[in-house]
């Protein structure tokens, strides 16, 4: 079975998020995957990305071939370096802070 890391379209009418996947090459865009492996927002202002780099690395060691633009986003995330180095990358940590909705982030005192 060749795995390929993909992104998999989501969200509504003209308002795409993707969600970065490990699935058979031969399955459809939206169709069956292994591993959600992360999600993609491009539509933020600037673009936002979260990727479980201990995932995608664990994938790409296992010979699944990633598309150009989920290549890009591994370089950017720092998966790609650790992958080409055969070091092991950090695991995902908890949310930070700022990851957070705005309606749960603390009023500032005035």
């Amino acid at each position: 079975m060749a795995v390929k890391l993909r992104l998999m379209r989501m969200g509504k009418k003209k308002q795409p998020t993707y969600r970065l996947v490990a699935a058979d090459s031969r399955s459809p865009r939206n169709g069956r995957f292994i591993e959600i492996i992360g999600t993609y927002q491009p539509r933020r202002e600037p673009s936002s990305y979260r990727i479980d780099n201990v995932k995608a690395v664990d994938w790409l060691r296992k010979g699944a071939q990633p598309t150009e633009r989920v290549q890009k986003l591994l370089e950017l995330s720092g998966a790609w370096a650790h992958f080409k180095d055969g070091t092991e990358p950090e695991p995902l940590g908890a949310p930070g802070p700022d990851d957070r909705p705005v309606s749960e982030q603390p009023a500032e005192a005035s």
